[in-house]
């Protein structure tokens, strides 16, 4: 088992410390999670790993495994769990770099409840035309990387 890491400026370790109060909801033995006090909807909750790592690719998978049993519990307790397309839905959202829109260099989940077109994450997406010969020339060089 891999030890919880903590990086001492970290506000998210200080906040799974106790060093700084938050509005916990969820703690487990690899997970701690509480509502977000900049939320973009009522119900805004952040998920973090008690392991300090900066991006996905730094968290150990024991880690990792225990963030979405937990973050399903917390989309029945916000009361977002109805089946089918109609209906109240939400966004799980994890950015890694600066690029990519993390604020906080420690990996964490927003769930955030989607009732309205107004409320919630609000998302552009700039798709591309697809080249499908480009597209499978890629297909074979990840499968390649992937069997190393």
């Amino acid at each position: 088992m891999t030890s919880i890491a903590h990086d001492a400026a970290c506000i998210f370790c200080k906040i799974i410390k106790g060093e700084i109060p938050s509005f916990k909801l969820i703690e487990t033995q690899h997970s701690f999670s509480f509502l977000d006090i900049q939320p973009t909807a009522e119900n805004h909750i952040l998920i973090i790993p008690k392991y300090h790592g900066g991006k996905l690719h730094n968290i150990p998978d024991e880690f990792l495994a225990d963030l979405l049993p937990v973050t399903k519990k917390l989309v029945k307790a916000i009361g977002c769990d109805q089946d089918g397309p109609d209906g109240p839905g939400y966004n799980i959202l994890q950015n890694n770099g600066r690029i990519a829109h993390q604020e906080v260099d420690h990996v964490h989940f927003h769930l955030i409840p989607k009732k309205t077109k107004e409320s919630g994450l609000i998302v552009g997406w700039p798709a591309q035309e697809t080249d499908f010969a480009k597209l499978g020339q890629l297909h074979q060089e990840l499968l390649a990387k992937l069997e190393t």
